[in-house]
């Protein structure tokens, strides 16, 4: 690693999935759509990127870019090279992106941590529900 490099530094196709994501997929998802078209020249002029069409292209074809947001590519419309602006890739959004499936993971465990509340009330709390619970095997292991 350079001594002067950010230790977050990231790459054009990072920059180029990260824009896609907020602007074109999660918009999509916020509007419950089954699928999202992407004009690569579009992506290219909102990024100002010079001469990088081939970069944007590989970006939004790429299985990073599909895994990560439970994307799959429908069709792919544009010159025979595939290495144009006017290529527009279109998803169907097939599945959960990774950081909701994490997030949907916390509210589960949250709810189960939150499904004994109401028990140990009845017992003072939980601190009080374990002394019970480890007075009452001790009396157990003193009628042995």
């Amino acid at each position: 690693m350079r001594k002067n490099a950010a230790p977050e530094a990231t790459t054009g196709s990072d920059a180029v999935r990260r824009h896609a994501y907020e602007k074109y997929i999660s918009a999509a998802r916020r509007r419950r759509e089954k699928t999202v078209a992407i004009n690569v020249g579009e992506v290219h002029r909102a990024l100002a990127l010079n001469n990088r069409v081939p970069l944007v292209c590989a970006a939004l074809g790429s299985k990073k870019f599909l895994t990560e947001h439970g994307l799959r590519i429908v069709s792919k419309t544009g010159p025979p090279s595939g290495q144009s602006t006017t290529v527009t890739f279109t998803y169907e959004i097939v599945g959960k992106r990774q950081d909701d499936v994490e997030l949907s993971r916390q509210e589960s465990w949250n709810r189960l941590r939150g499904s004994m509340k109401d028990i140990f009330a009845e017992y003072g709390g939980g601190e009080a529900y374990l002394r019970a619970e480890r007075a009452s095997f001790r009396d157990a292991d003193d009628e042995k």
